[in-house]
């Protein structure tokens, strides 16, 4: 009886470790308390990518030029699903807002505390995109949906500081600064926003 290739087995372990990761991007979600937010964007290409390209992988019939192109194609995805599932293994909010078109959007994001409220960081093009400042909008947080008015900041002092919280509260931010591939400081299209309780009506 002849030994496996040695090709096969490399796709094979690849592929097995694809498809863990592709569970996790999705499984690792959970872990958060209230309701399930469904990965989106290039959290779902990494969750997703990773399923299908595993799955190839590990499909014993696999023509060897088809797995040897999965196998090129792994990286970009692994990254992708690898990030999307460290990402939410702290604490995450969702934000329900909508885009420019009118559409529903759960904006997933990273959160820090302050004495002066609850803030959070992003670009400022999807502040914009989102129209989040002044708007009365819902945010979940540790299971817990509360009516918040996001309130725009850009003065560099608070937009460094918030940004420097997130990078010392969340160990994959601040590991992924360490090897570039997180901002350590905050660009110049980075805004900061306060989650402000909404007023009594």
């Amino acid at each position: 009886m002849s030994e496996p290739r040695t090709s096969s087995k490399i796709q094979t372990a690849v592929g097995c470790g694809l498809l863990a990761v592709g569970i996790a991007v999705f499984a690792v979600r959970f872990l958060h308390e209230g309701a399930y937010a469904m990965p989106r964007g290039g959290n779902l290409f990494g969750g997703l990518g990773a399923l299908v390209l595993g799955g190839v992988l590990v499909w014993p019939s696999v023509p060897r030029g088809i797995g040897w192109l999965a196998v090129a194609a792994s990286p970009v995805v692994f990254f992708f699903g690898l990030y999307a599932t460290m990402s939410e293994l702290e604490e995450v909010i969702s934000l329900y807002a909508t885009d420019s078109a009118g559409n529903p959007a759960e904006l997933r994001l990273w959160i820090v505390d302050r004495e002066d409220g609850e803030w959070v960081g992003m670009q400022r093009a999807k502040a914009i995109e989102h129209s989040l400042d002044g708007a009365r909008l819902d945010m979940l947080r540790r299971g817990e949906v509360r009516c918040v008015v996001p309130v725009l900041h850009e003065d560099r002092p608070t937009v460094e500081a918030i940004h420097a919280m997130k990078v010392e509260k969340y160990a994959v931010a601040h590991a992924s600064a360490a090897i570039g591939l997180y901002p350590s400081e905050a660009s110049e299209t980075t805004v900061s926003l306060r989650m402000d309780p909404c007023p009594d009506v």
